[in-house]
C-alpha cells in the first residue's frame, strides 16, 4: 500500500502541543484526542485514496458505489445517497458526476418522483467495486497495526461521539444489540 511520506519527527507533535496547551490553557486531553483523530483521518484518507487511485476512485466515490451495490435495485435517489453517506447534496452531485464520467454510474429519472434523479451502478461500476474492495480488504483498510478486538474498541469509542452528534438513535440500537439484532 502506498503510504504518505513519513514525517520522521524526533518527537510526537501532538503530545508536545498538549504539553504547551496544558501550560497555557489548562487540561489538554480533549484537544490532544481531537487532534489525534484529525491526524488519523488525514493518514487513512491518504492511504485509502492511494489504494483506490488505480481504480479511478477516491474513497468518497468508492463509498457511493458500495452504497449502490447494497441497494436491492442498484440505484438510489441522490438525496438518499447524501443522507446515507452523511454528506452535503453538492458533494453527492460532484461524486456522481465523476462516477458517471468514469462509466461507473448512470443517472435516471426517478419514477417515484418526477423531479428526482436516481444514480444507478453500471456493470463497469460493479466490477470496479469488486476489484477495489479486494485491494482495501487485503490492506485491512490501512489498519493492519490493530488487532480485531482493538478495531472493535475504536468503533465503539467513536460510536459514542456519533450518537452524541445525533447521527442515529444510539439508545435503541444499543438496547436491540443486547438482544442479538439490529433495528
Amino acid at each position: 500500500m502506498s503510504q504518505p511520506k513519513p514525517l520522521n519527527l524526533p518527537f510526537d507533535p501532538i503530545d508536545r502541543a498538549a504539553e504547551s496547551w496544558r501550560a497555557r490553557f489548562g487540561p489538554s486531553s480533549a484537544m490532544a484526542a481531537v487532534t489525534s483523530i484529525m491526524r488519523a483521518q488525514q493518514i487513512l484518507l491518504s492511504q485509502l485514496d492511494s489504494l483506490l487511485k488505480p481504480h479511478d476512485l477516491t474513497f468518497a466515490r468508492y463509498e457511493a458505489l458500495v452504497l449502490l451495490t447494497f441497494s436491492h435495485t442498484g440505484s438510489l435517489p441522490l438525496w438518499k445517497i447524501g443522507e446515507r453517506l452523511m454528506v452535503h447534496p453538492t458533494s453527492v452531485t460532484n461524486t456522481v458526476d465523476r462516477l458517471e464520467k468514469s462509466g461507473f454510474v448512470c443517472r435516471l429519472p426517478n419514477p417515484r418522483d418526477g423531479r428526482g434523479v436516481l444514480a444507478e451502478i453500471t456493470g463497469k461500476g460493479r466490477e470496479v467495486v469488486r476489484r477495489a474492495t479486494d485491494d482495501l480488504m487485503a490492506a485491512e483498510f490501512g489498519l493492519t497495526m490493530y488487532a480485531e478486538d482493538e478495531l472493535r474498541q475504536i468503533f465503539d469509542q467513536l460510536r459514542t461521539l456519533r450518537v452524541a452528534a445525533g447521527d442515529f438513535a444510539g439508545a435503541s440500537m444499543r438496547q436491540d444489540e443486547e438482544h442479538g439484532g439490529l433495528l
